[in-house]
């Protein structure tokens, strides 16, 4: 997997979006907002990461706007 800074990626695992900051051979630093608005950072094997499609996050955004039209 290709990843660059700017990327959002997720944990294989589950969780919350992740932006990537830096990539350096199999690792990525990234950054994410926690719960109370403080910023984290922490660097990641690749091998944990997945990229969080585009797609995804536009059916999202559709989503909400969907919501404004039933009002």
């Amino acid at each position: 997997m290709e990843l660059k800074a700017g990327d959002v990626v997720m944990l294989k695992s589950g969780g919350q979006p992740l932006t990537v900051a830096e990539v350096k051979q199999d690792e990525a630093l990234c950054l994410w907002m926690g719960m109370e608005g403080d910023l984290f950072r922490e660097t990641l094997p690749l091998a944990v990461l997945v990229r969080v499609e585009e797609e995804d996050e536009e059916e999202d955004e559709n989503e909400d706007e969907g919501e404004d039209d039933d009002e």
